[in-house]
């Protein structure tokens, strides 16, 4: 009888230990973002893309030996598939570094859950998804929520550095996306998900240090921190969301996943005195609601047989 109920609770403690570590790698992402907005405009962004993918290496390369996927589960069949969503993701993480640097922590991480209402959209129109009626009504939130959001925009009231962070906000949003349809294709062609993780942290940081003829600086303490820390905590939080979707099911992740929001605008109020505007109290709640919907796996049905997998959005533009 005993037994029988630990066996019964074991699905329970892996369910809460994979929102745990949901949890932790919204923290992650979170503290991330707060080193790159604490840096400022003092490093050059190609330098911060550096350091963010190449520090990120080390615990994902400890990850990888420890799972056994190292080095033999680097191999693909798919190199040129590896070569989009690679380019795709790295030019997405320049973008979402600059929208940190131009928008409030807050705002830049709501810019980013767009990317699940662009990637229905793109799903539909490449993989043959179909739009279901919820799925269609998370599209339709999300947009109006990306609307609300970028109406300020059109006043005169708004700086340029703001509406170049709400331009360079959607762009991100869009390649992020763009992304994850890569890896869809690349997950449904068996390629293993530390293998997209790895080429595209090197990808990422061959092209951040690809921008030093443009001139990098000699990083002080506290600005060599940052970046290290930068560094590590994305990759922390990358894995941290890796090992969650091993113990719990996506839809018991998915409400978590947007503490990102929560703890950016904590981060910005206590780090930077960042104030959130009323358009992002208007559109936070649509953006959000959509996001969530046209994730859902009820909110849609692929078509020609095609199965679905389960896809996160990043904190640094990254799937």
């Amino acid at each position: 009888m005993r037994l029988a109920r630990d066996r019964a609770a074991l699905p329970i403690t892996a369910e809460r230990l994979g929102i745990l570590l949901r949890i932790a790698s919204t923290l992650a992402f979170a503290a991330m973002s707060a080193c790159i907005k604490g840096l400022g405009d003092t490093v050059p962004l190609g330098q911060v893309v550096f350091f963010r993918s190449a520090l990120a290496l080390l615990p994902l390369v400890i990850f990888l030996a420890w799972s056994g996927d190292f080095p033999h589960g680097l191999a693909t069949r798919r190199p040129f598939g590896h070569v989009a969503r690679c380019l795709l993701g790295a030019v997405a993480m320049f973008t979402s570094f600059a929208t940190i640097r131009l928008l409030p922590l807050a705002e830049a991480a709501m810019l980013s859950y767009l990317a699940p209402v662009m990637l229905a959209l793109l799903g539909w129109a490449l993989l043959g998804e179909a739009l279901g009626p919820r799925r269609v009504a998370g599209l339709l939130l999300g947009l109006a929520g990306g609307a609300a959001f970028c109406l300020p925009a059109f006043s005169d009231r708004l700086d340029p550095g703001a509406l170049a962070g709400i331009v360079l906000g959607l762009t991100t949003a869009a390649l992020t996306a763009g992304a994850l349809i890569q890896v869809r294709r690349l997950t449904l062609a068996n390629e293993r998900p530390g293998a997209i993780a790895f080429w595209f942290a090197v990808v990422s940081a061959l092209a951040g240090a690809a921008t030093l003829p443009l001139g990098w600086v000699r990083p002080d303490a506290a600005q060599a921190a940052l970046l290290v820390g930068a560094g590590l905590a994305g990759g922390a939080a990358h894995i941290l969301m890796t090992l969650s979707f091993r113990h719990a099911e996506a839809a018991a992740l998915a409400p978590f996943e947007y503490l990102t929001i929560l703890w950016a605008a904590a981060a910005g109020l206590a780090f930077f005195n960042e104030l959130t505007g009323w358009s992002f109290l208007l559109a936070a709640p649509l953006i959000l609601a959509g996001s969530w919907i046209s994730s859902q796996k009820g909110a849609g049905r692929w078509r020609r047989g095609r199965q679905k997998d389960t896809t996160a959005v990043g904190g640094d533009g990254a799937a």
